[in-house]
C-alpha cells in the first residue's frame, strides 16, 4: 500500500520497540484527544493526559513534523498570557467509502477531520456475483479516485471501506455472498488492484457507524438503525458500542421467519420477514395487485410492470399515489410487528428507519409505530423513539469511510 513517506512510521502496523514505541503510544493519546476536543494548548495536553509540558513539547513538534498536527493560533488562557493552541491538520490525509447498492453505487471521501471533501451519488451499477460485477465495482473506484481535485494526491489516501450487502466478515476481509471467486480475501484483491488498503463491511451496518456518528445519535447508547431496501438489514448499538456477533454476522433481521407463507426467500428458507416487509416484497406486491386490476399513475409512464423500479414507486407514493401508499403500509405494518419483538429484547432507545424506502418518510414510519404500539409491550416501547435517518444516501458511504479511517487509527 502506498502511503505518504512522512506517515510510514505513525500508520504502520509494525511495532516499534523501546523508548520509539512508547513514543507512538504517547502521540496516538495526544491525537486521539484532538481528535475528539478539535484543539487544545501544550498546558490543557498536559494537564489532561498527565504527561509533562516538555514531553508534550517535544512530541507535538514530531506531530507537526510528520503533517498531522498544526498551530492553530493563540487564545486568552486562564494565566493571562496568550496560550498556542494545537489542532489536527484536515489535509493530512483521506480516507474513501464505497457503498454498494443493488443499482448503484455511492462514493465520497473525508478528511483527516471527518470533513466530507468529495462524494458521488448513483453511479449505474449492478451489483452481481460474476467477475465482470467485480471488475466494474473496481473500474469506478479507479475513476472516482483519477477525477478527484487536484490537491488529494492518491498516496493521501490511507484506506478505503466497501459495503456490501450480505454476509461479510469485516476481520479477515471475506464476502461470503458476493465476489467470492479467489482464495484471497475479497479486501485484499481489491486492495492489490486499487493499491489502497481496503476493508469490508456489511452494508447496514456501515450505514448504522455513519447515522451514530454523524445522523440522529446524540445521547442516545442502546439503539437499533433499519436498512429497508431490497431486503431488511440491521446496525446494532449497544452501551455506545457497535455490536457485531461472535463472527461479525450480527443484524440479519430480514431473515427472521415471521410469517406461515411458501415465499422462498433469497437466503433459501421461507417465511422470512424479507418476503413480506422488503423492496423486493413492495414490488411484488405492486406486481400482483396489476394483474388483479388496481391501477396507478405509474402505468401512464410505463407501459411494461417489469420496467416499474423501486425508485418509480418510491417516488410515485411521494406523489400520492393511492396504490403505492397502501402498498407500503401494509410493509410497515409487517416491519413494524417485526421490530415489536426486538423492542420486547433489547428495550432499545431509539430506533432509526433507513435506506431506500426510508424516504418515503411517514408513509412508512407511521404504519410501522402504529405495528409497534399494537404488539409490543407498551412499558416498553414508551421509551423507544422511531425516527427516519437524518443522512440519507450519505450515511452508507459515510460509514465506510470512518470505518477505513478508524482501521488505521487504531494502528496508530
Amino acid at each position: 500500500m502506498s502511503r505518504p513517506h512522512l506517515f510510514s512510521n505513525i500508520f504502520d502496523e509494525n511495532q516499534p520497540s523501546g523508548v520509539a514505541l512508547k513514543n507512538k503510544g504517547l502521540k496516538k493519546v495526544i491525537f486521539n484527544f484532538l481528535d475528539r476536543v478539535d484543539i487544545s494548548s501544550i498546558t490543557e495536553l498536559s494537564k489532561e493526559l498527565n504527561i509533562s509540558v516538555p514531553k508534550i513539547t517535544s512530541l507535538i513538534n514530531d506531530l507537526k513534523k510528520e503533517g498531522l498536527i498544526k498551530d492553530e493560533g493563540k487564545i486568552e488562557s486562564t494565566g493571562g498570557r496568550k496560550a498556542i493552541m494545537y489542532g489536527l491538520v484536515p489535509d493530512a490525509c483521506y480516507f474513501l467509502g464505497v457503498d454498494v447498492k443493488k443499482y448503484y453505487i455511492n462514493i465520497g471521501l473525508i478528511n483527516l477531520k471527518k470533513q466530507l471533501v468529495t462524494q458521488k451519488n448513483r453511479i449505474n451499477f449492478k451489483l452481481e456475483n460474476s467477475p465482470e460485477s467485480l471488475q466494474k465495482l473496481i473500474s469506478i473506484i479507479k475513476n472516482f479516485i483519477k477525477d478527484l481535485p487536484s490537491k488529494v494526491k492518491k498516496d493521501k489516501i490511507l484506506s478505503m471501506g466497501i459495503n456490501l450487502s450480505g454476509r461479510i466478515n469485516n476481520t479477515n476481509g471475506y464476502s461470503y455472498s458476493f465476489f467470492h471467486f479467489q482464495e484471497e480475501p475479497l479486501s485484499n484483491y481489491i486492495e492489490n488492484q486499487i493499491g489502497i488498503k481496503t476493508y469490508l463491511e456489511n452494508d447496514s451496518r456501515a450505514m448504522a457507524l455513519g447515522e451514530f456518528y454523524n445522523g440522529e445519535i446524540t445521547t442516545e447508547k442502546n439503539v437499533l438503525f433499519l436498512n429497508v431496501d431490497y431486503g431488511v438489514g440491521m446496525g446494532i448499538l449497544i452501551d455506545g458500542k457497535v455490536y457485531y456477533g461472535k463472527s461479525g454476522f450480527s443484524g440479519e433481521m430480514g431473515h427472521i421467519p415471521i410469517f406461515e407463507n411458501e415465499l422462498i426467500c433469497h437466503c433459501g428458507k421461507k417465511g422470512c420477514l424479507e418476503t413480506e416487509a422488503s423492496g423486493s416484497a413492495l414490488i411484488r406486491m405492486f406486481h400482483e395487485k396489476i394483474k388483479h386490476g388496481s391501477t396507478t399513475s405509474l402505468l401512464k409512464k410505463h407501459k411494461n410492470i417489469n420496467d416499474i423500479s423501486l425508485t418509480d414507486i418510491i417516488q410515485a407514493a411521494n406523489n400520492e399515489d393511492t396504490l403505492c401508499i397502501e402498498l407500503l403500509a401494509e410493509v410497515g405494518e409487517k416491519l413494524g410487528r417485526g421490530l415489536a419483538m426486538l423492542i420486547n429484547i433489547f428495550n432499545p432507545e431509539l430506533i432509526i428507519l433507513g435506506g431506500t424506502l426510508s424516504e418515503t418518510e411517514d408513509y412508512l414510519r407511521l404504519p410501522v409505530k402504529s405495528a409497534i404500539n399494537k404488539y409490543s409491550l407498551s412499558l416498553v416501547n414508551t421509551d423507544t423513539q422511531l425516527k427516519i435517518s437524518k443522512l440519507g444516501e450519505k450515511a452508507g458511504f459515510l460509514g465506510a469511510c470512518l470505518i477505513a479511517r478508524n482501521k488505521v487509527l487504531s494502528v496508530f
